[in-house]
């Protein structure tokens, strides 16, 4: 599953659809003797061209048109390789998903299959009959990325008004009853207005938000000195479980999750063991079923040009392309040492990770975050918050 972290589930225990992949025995992504697994969940950054200029976007996108990209039949193809290797979900992103002109007829296309159809978009194009399509195809969730509130989104966006189109784009999902929720990457120029994210989501009646923590990727590289520091991302944490906390006590129910960033549930079961010693057990139960982060495993990433990748922020690895082999095939072959190596990755970590008690739970986090910083990718992740002696190290500070 994506590297979710359900910040609802684990401190209110509620119950919602993405619970059932990221935290079942099932999804491994794997087959195995004669019964087969369920595969990964499939992100298809099904074009890299878009209508804003992200300052953060992991693909690189902008309004120029790329050749090469998979045309209908191909994707078509594709996705009935989806379906034969039992993949139970495909995430729709791109660049911007709703400017490919066969979207929807690929939608629905998987949809048929038994594949369960997501997006992730800017919403600016999100008008009241895009929101009616997408409920009447049967799409399950649709992420729409804010980045701040007002003006601060549209810097990060590139285009005046961006903000105010997002908005109506969810507006019009929540008047079909599209199910809808936010995505918010978090970093040094907006993480102070996250207690204006949950006001807003209250507000404006929204049932779900993703807080991404900043991968190093794409033109999100050129922001790794725009992170938030260790301290701050612990308070952001400290905030974020408030305000779920807070929801859940006056009954509004709000699906709340962290990205990227597996120290978050580790952070969270060592905050309620101090004051609920059962339901920390019971946490714990959940991380150690989840597995940590199973990029390579659980989740893989096809590009625009049909090139597999093990995640959405780890282009720079390829696999294979679907327009030679089945994405099934080229997701079981062990030759390629990354993919090969992230099946069974602990034996490889380095630095910290290797030596941290939370292995199990974690997995070694973002491999992206610690190439990115270091140039080896099994080296520990540079983003881990946690303190030497919170892994099980020397006391201080990491």
């Amino acid at each position: 599953m994506l590297p979710l972290i359900s910040i609802s589930k684990l401190l209110c225990n509620s119950s919602n659809y993405g619970d059932k992949l990221r935290y079942s025995h099932l999804s491994r992504g794997a087959t195995s003797g004669t019964t087969k697994s369920m595969g990964p969940v499939v992100v298809w950054n099904c074009t890299k061209t878009c209508n804003l200029n992200c300052i953060h976007c992991y693909a690189g996108s902008d309004a120029s048109k790329n050749q090469g990209e998979l045309t209908t039949e191909e994707a078509e193809k594709f996705i009935d390789d989806l379906a034969d290797f039992n993949v139970p979900v495909l995430l729709l992103s791109g660049g911007e998903p709703l400017l490919r002109d066969d979207i929807m007829h690929l939608s629905r296309y998987a949809a048929e299959k038994g594949i369960r159809v997501t997006f992730s978009t800017n919403g600016t194009l999100i008008t009241r009959k895009v929101a009616q399509e997408l409920k009447d195809i049967g799409v399950g969730y649709v992420g729409i990325s804010l980045d701040g509130i007002g003006e601060n989104n549209d810097k990060f966006r590139g285009k005046k008004g961006a903000f105010d189109l997002a908005v109506r784009g969810i507006e019009n999902c929540l008047a079909v009853g599209q199910r809808v929720g936010l995505r918010f990457t978090i970093n040094r120029h907006n993480y102070r207005e996250l207690d204006d994210i949950f006001t807003f989501i209250e507000e404006e009646n929204i049932p779900r938000v993703c807080f991404y923590h900043l991968v190093y990727s794409g033109r999100g590289s050129e922001m790794m000195n725009e992170d938030i520091s260790h301290q701050e991302t612990r308070q952001v944490l400290d905030l974020i479980i408030s305000r779920t906390a807070e929801f859940h006590k006056r009954g509004l129910d709000k699906e709340i999750l962290t990205v990227d960033n597996h120290c978050d549930g580790i952070y969270l079961y060592m905050k309620l063991k101090e004051i609920d010693p059962a339901r920390a057990a019971q946490v714990y139960e959940l991380l150690k079923r989840n597995g940590g982060n199973r990029t390579g495993i659980a989740i893989g990433e096809v590009d625009w040009f049909g090139y597999v990748h093990p995640d959405q922020f780890t282009q720079n690895h390829t696999f294979g392309n679907v327009k030679e082999e089945k994405f099934g095939d080229i997701w079981t072959n062990s030759d390629h040492p990354i993919l090969k190596g992230l099946k069974n990755r602990k034996p490889l970590l380095k630095g910290r990770c290797a030596k941290c008690k939370w292995l199990d739970v974690c997995n070694g986090n973002f491999r992206a975050r610690a190439e990115a910083v270091t140039g080896d990718f099994w080296e520990h992740d540079p983003a881990c918050y946690l303190t030497d002696s919170e892994i099980g190290l020397n006391a201080g500070l990491c």
